[in-house]
């Protein structure tokens, strides 16, 4: 991490060489690019000359056979072919603009494409302008920032980091970009544990997508996590990206670490599935919280009321501020028959939002009924470099084990209870997060990586022992789901209950609404609950209140909601009168007394 920082702070000061040229939010158009290209100069330079002495044999073949030989050469799956490099560069300052494109035109197809995506021509120009004059300099200092031996995780954090600083001048919404490490680690540890034995077998291939996937920080960290666990594994990643720095950044990430640039795909997901075909092992994301879909509405409606079930939204449309069902039910719609794992982060609104009969209520009834929903654990708040809200990561599967069947198991991950023993001397550390040193935007929290009996460790403990226990409940699939029903009063007037067709009218002033939850919980451990009817709820709890009500059956409705609050919540006594009012007492004392002060 230290490393990360360091390297990071070095190219952000690079940032200061543009003061006066460019705004603050303009300087990532040219950190960014500038950084991928180091790094892939870094990366090539043991190989560089290999492929120049190569280049005179293959130079009457054709481009993309070309590309492949040179490939070879360089022992990655790009590389470049023109004379010129880093320290080349700054060794003709009189003509870095023309070299300096000459050094990005040499590079294979694959490479050349991802840099376009930074649009960096303009850019040049800009620097080289004499009223500027600052390319030369902007090129030197990036040629004395060794980029070469960073692990690939290393530069996942840089970017990132940079991205977040260059987000924040503009007052961009920088959390889009990225998600914490440790978070991913532990999703991936979840989404593989049900896996372990069959992800340990010689020679397995996998196949991972991520539909918003930045600059690819989650399949990186899938991808070392198999390779850790099973060397002989491979995993292939797969990918989507709406922002343009981003998608570059994370296709040469892929092309560095052998993976296909191809499978990455540009453009918005919910619009144009670049990869429509597809269905994939494992899915990992952790979409915009609360994303606007408007822009999109009139494709994605097109979608739905066309294909229904048979395309990707047709379990239900959400609210048009909030479309993080929207990426759920894209995803679902690329699991495998024969077994899918998906772990996405959420913000709380998926969980409860919507009454009966919306959009997100539909989207949870058809998710849960299906029986596909296997686990959500509540992250501790300030974990997100945007947002110091509270955050769930949602366990999406095709495939349940047998003892998960029928069965959704809450993890609560927020580490409240411990902050509460601690405060009474009970515990000595929080068994979930610890504070950071240094915030970085938002983000005051990490959860605890290391050791099994915290952060990371304990928490996949608890999903894997599917226990009942302060931390974990285990629910029936209909226990999220509950009535919705209509309770009418008759309209009385001048003293009598006005009728039609022999019934009594209701009166829309009084109308009233209950939520019914389908099941009760019991004392009785074998049987912890129970289902009850709308009639013995309104008997119970509506009759004795209003004895000449009743309910308008045509007007219920079933509603799905997951109030997590709720199924950890202890009730705590109020304290005794006798010691309150010594406490109030005491602070009365207290603040009558006389108070001197010292000069």
């Amino acid at each position: 991490m230290k490393n990360f920082k360091a390297k990071s702070d070095k190219i952000w000061e690079v940032a200061n060489l543009l003061r006066g040229d460019y705004k603050r939010a303009d300087y990532g158009k040219v950190i960014l690019p500038m950084t991928v290209l180091r790094r892939l100069d870094c990366v090539l330079k043991d190989t560089k000359q290999t492929v120049l002495d190569y280049l005179p044999t293959v130079e009457k073949i054709k481009e993309s056979a070309k590309d492949i030989a040179l490939n070879k050469k360089a022992g990655f799956n790009f590389h470049n072919r023109s004379q010129f490099d880093f320290d080349k560069l700054i060794a003709d300052p009189n003509n870095v603009a023309v070299n300096l494109r000459n050094f990005i035109n040499g590079f294979s197809t694959s490479a050349r494409e991802i840099i376009e995506y930074f649009n960096f021509d303009d850019q040049i120009d800009r620097m080289d302008d004499p009223k500027a004059d600052i390319l030369f300099r902007v090129t030197k200092a990036f040629q004395e920032i060794d980029l070469a031996d960073d692990d690939p995780m290393i530069m996942g954090y840089i970017f990132e980091d940079l991205i977040r600083r260059f987000s924040e001048q503009s007052n961009e919404t920088a959390g889009e970009h990225f998600t914490p490490r440790e978070v991913i680690r532990l999703m991936v540890n979840v989404l593989f544990n049900e896996d372990s034995e069959t992800l340990t077998k010689e020679g397995i291939v996998k196949t991972m997508y991520d539909p918003a996937c930045g600059t690819g920080g989650m399949l990186s960290v899938a991808e070392q996590h198999l390779n850790e666990l099973n060397p002989k594994a491979e995993l292939k990643v797969f990918g989507q990206e709406i922002n343009p720095e981003s998608y570059a950044i994370c296709k040469s990430d892929m092309l560095i670490k052998g993976q296909n640039p191809a499978n990455i795909k540009f453009g918005n997901t919910f619009t144009v599935d670049g990869l429509e075909e597809e269905k994939f092992d494992y899915m990992l994301s952790n979409p915009p919280f609360g994303v606007d879909w408007k822009k999109a509405q009139k494709i994605i409606k097109a979608e739905a009321d066309s294909k229904g079930m048979r395309g990707r939204f047709g379990a239900g449309l959400p609210r048009i501020n909030d479309g993080s069902l929207l990426f759920l039910q894209h995803m679902i719609s690329k699991m495998k028959p024969g077994g899918t794992r998906i772990g996405i982060v959420f913000n709380g609104s998926p969980l409860f939002s919507g009454a009966a009969g919306s959009g997100e209520s539909e989207i949870r009834k058809w998710i849960i009924e299906n029986d596909w929903l296997e686990t959500i654990i509540a992250l501790p708040d300030q974990l997100f470099y945007n947002t110091g809200i509270s955050t769930y990561i949602w366990i999406i599967t095709n495939n349940k084990s047998a003892e998960r069947k029928g069965k959704v198991q809450l993890i609560n991950a927020t580490g409240v209870k411990d902050e509460e023993l601690m405060k009474e001397g009970k515990l000595e550390q929080n068994r979930f997060w610890q504070k950071m040193d240094k915030s970085l935007g938002n983000k005051r929290k990490k959860v605890v990586e290391n050791g099994t009996e915290k952060g990371i460790g304990f928490i996949t403990q608890l999903y894997g022992n599917f226990e009942e226990n302060e931390f974990s409940k285990i629910v029936p699939n209909e226990y999220f789901a509950y009535y919705r029903i209509t309770v009418e009063q008759a309209l009385i007037e001048n003293g009598k209950v006005q009728k039609s067709k022999g019934k009594p009218k209701p009166d829309s002033s009084l109308r009233d609404y209950e939520n019914i939850p389908f099941l009760v919980k019991t004392q009785d451990s074998a049987s912890p609950f129970r289902k009850q009817t709308i009639s013995e709820y309104f008997e119970r709890e509506v009759k004795p209140h209003l004895p000449t009500a009743w309910v308008d059956e045509t007007k219920t409705k079933i509603g799905y909601e997951i109030n997590f609050t709720k199924y950890f919540y202890e009730f705590k006594p109020l304290r005794p009168l006798d010691k309150i009012k010594a406490d109030i007492l005491a602070l009365e004392k207290k603040t009558s007394e006389p108070q001197i002060f010292n000069d």
